[in-house]
């Protein structure tokens, strides 16, 4: 790898009781020892599965049963895949007892290309100081989680940390602000910052323990995204700047018996029908903080950030964010007949406003200024 890609990243890729590897160029398998146990031209497939702690390899029906961890290389300008996908840098495949475990080992640098896009979607010439913006925060969060030595990875290619799209996510103009900005992390106090950032804020920012079971950090304040001199926010040309959403009474009483019981105690059996959905509290940037759900069978309460996995869509996707009023609407029997909610933004709300800093760079402001507005107090130094 490049000089300027030293830091490798362990990206996991996911879990199942088989993986499907290849190459679009020449390719050799290594054990952990660094051993070639095969080679080939572009091609394969090589289906990996678990066999006792070991790893069964089945290469076009020729198997072999080796020790755990593998390693997929494809070398000159082909990439390695799994199921389908292509990734920069190698696979490595960890056995468990009845599943593998993929990780992409990636240059650092080469991560972020399959992140920016895919975290900020693809933007245009004028956006360039957001994908800057987001290039900084996003390599600030992956330092700080980089060398776990807990596990076997470092990220998950999901929501979970950073959405990570591997080869087909990348665009020129996503590497173009990755290049700009190489090596380049947030800093406070002297030490890189964990840098959260979200959807749409819908108007304001919010603090950490606004949402989350966690300590309040000097450079996470809330802030406002209003654009000075007028009524409007840098936010307000995201999708969900502002947003509604209902449900009848017998479809939310089934998406709260599915979900309630992960956050709250909820005793065996159904929890009858839902009377009342009402908002307890606020947080100073008007975001809710407690929920209060009333049923036939018991009255419960939310904290924070909770609600969004329990009032849900039917599909599963989750209240867009705590930034919301409730209306319901009561049948003659008193009981409620539908619920209708009414927000803003998109996201937890902590850190940076994405579509915020779409709107800054669209006006103008350069990905410093950006990253200061969102994380006061922090300044951008280079990692390595």
């Amino acid at each position: 790898m490049p000089a300027a890609d030293a830091r490798v990243a362990r990206v996991s890729l996911g879990i199942g009781a088989m993986a499907t590897l290849s190459a679009t160029g020449p390719w050799r398998l290594r054990d952990g020892t660094g051993r070639v146990l095969a080679e080939g031209d572009s091609g394969g497939p090589l289906v990996v599965s678990a066999a006792n702690g070991a790893l069964r390899v089945d290469e076009r029906g020729s198997i072999r049963t080796v020790a755990s961890p593998l390693s997929l290389t494809s070398t000159s300008h082909g990439f390695p895949t799994f199921n389908g996908r292509r990734y920069r840098g190698d696979l490595q495949v960890i056995a468990g007892d009845s599943t593998v475990h993929v990780v992409n080992l990636v240059a650092l640098e080469a991560y972020l290309r399959g992140v920016v896009p895919r975290e900020l979607g693809v933007r245009g010439p004028s956006e360039r100081a957001a994908l800057e913006a987001q290039a900084v925060a996003a390599r600030s969060y992956a330092v700080t989680r980089l060398g776990n030595r807990t596990r076997s990875y470092d990220l998950s290619a999901t929501t979970t940390d950073q959405v990570y799209g591997g080869v087909a996510a990348e665009n020129a103009l996503a590497d173009a602000a990755i290049v700009a900005t190489e090596g380049l992390v947030l800093m406070y106090d002297g030490r890189v910052v964990s840098a959260p950032y979200h959807s749409t804020c819908g108007g304001s920012t919010a603090e950490p323990t606004e949402l989350w079971r966690s300590r309040a950090e000097p450079f996470l304040q809330r802030v406002s995204d209003r654009i000075a001199g007028s009524d409007r926010y840098y936010c307000d040309i995201a999708p969900r700047f502002r947003w509604e959403r209902s449900w009848r009474a017998d479809t939310l009483t089934s998406i709260v018996e599915r979900y309630l019981g992960a956050y709250a105690q909820v005793p065996a059996g159904p929890i009858g029908a839902i009377h009342d959905v009402a908002i307890e509290a606020r947080t100073p940037s008007g975001r809710v903080t407690a929920t209060r759900l009333e049923t036939d069978r018991g009255r419960y309460r939310l904290q924070g950030n909770d609600v969004r996995y329990v009032l849900r869509t039917s599909g599963g996707e989750l209240l867009n964010s705590t930034y919301f009023s409730t209306e319901v609407t009561s049948g003659p029997d008193g009981k409620l007949s539908r619920l209708t909610i009414r927000g803003y933004g998109y996201g937890h709300g902590v850190g940076m406003c994405q579509w915020g800093a779409i709107g800054r760079a669209r006006a103008g402001q350069d990905f410093r200024t950006i990253l200061r507005t969102y994380f006061p107090g922090t300044s951008v130094a280079r990692a390595y």
